[in-house]
């Protein structure tokens, strides 16, 4: 299996030695480069061609959520995970409107942070379960600043909105797959076409949907 290019970028040197270190103790992974500001990191992308980004929100000299949006707007290829402090429905909304694939607090769990960085080299979303839970308590205030589809129709089979209910609790693909007893390849298929019924782009726009539409 080829590796996981990943590219740390932290203002704080400590933050991303730990980073590294970790990350190199992982088979998956292989670390092509590390920043400390937003400069450093667009100037390294060209040459380190990473698949993902771990990407600090807070940056001296740029915002990630702006970096972001130059990282997805120059090499669209690059998946970007916010690895941050910040969970206020704000730098949610802002970083999720940038094109992150996923967003995680900075004290997440060894194992939640390597599976996100997989989730994300594979193309899926993964919101930590503590923010996608924020998100859904606010999901009112997030509707009407989440560009969707205002039909109010459900498209969706009751499995697709057993797995969309699943999702908007955290659940991560394994987790639907072990709860539904299906597999991880069902499950994906499934957000697919979740995906594609409802007009969205990404899980937390559809959980923002289903919320509003009473679907879940």
């Amino acid at each position: 299996m080829e590796l996981v290019r990943v590219l740390v970028v932290d203002d704080h040197p400590l933050v991303r030695q730990g980073i590294i270190k970790f990350l190199g103790l992982e088979d998956a992974f292989k670390v092509v480069g590390e920043a400390g500001t937003g400069a450093e990191a667009m100037k390294l992308i060209p040459s380190t061609n990473p698949d993902v980004i771990l990407l600090d929100i807070n940056l001296p000299d740029i915002t990630g959520i702006e970096v972001c949006k130059r990282i997805k707007a120059q090499y669209p290829h690059c998946k970007v995970i916010a690895l941050t402090v910040y969970d206020d429905e704000a730098h949610v909304l802002e970083s999720i409107k940038a094109g992150v694939t996923g967003y995680l607090p900075k004290d997440v769990n060894p194992d939640t942070f390597i599976e996100a960085i997989k989730y994300a080299a594979g193309g899926e979303s993964y919101i930590h379960p503590t923010v996608a839970g924020k998100l859904m308590d606010d999901y009112g205030r997030l509707s009407s600043k989440l560009e969707m589809n205002e039909k109010h129709s459900n498209p969706l089979t009751p499995r697709e909105i057993e797995v969309l209910s699943l999702a908007a609790k955290g659940c991560t693909n394994k987790n639907i797959a072990n709860e539904l007893f299906i597999s991880e390849k069902t499950v994906k298929n499934h957000i697919t076409n979740i995906f594609k019924k409802i007009k969205v782009k990404d899980r937390t726009e559809a959980v923002v949907y289903a919320l509003k539409n009473n679907i879940i």
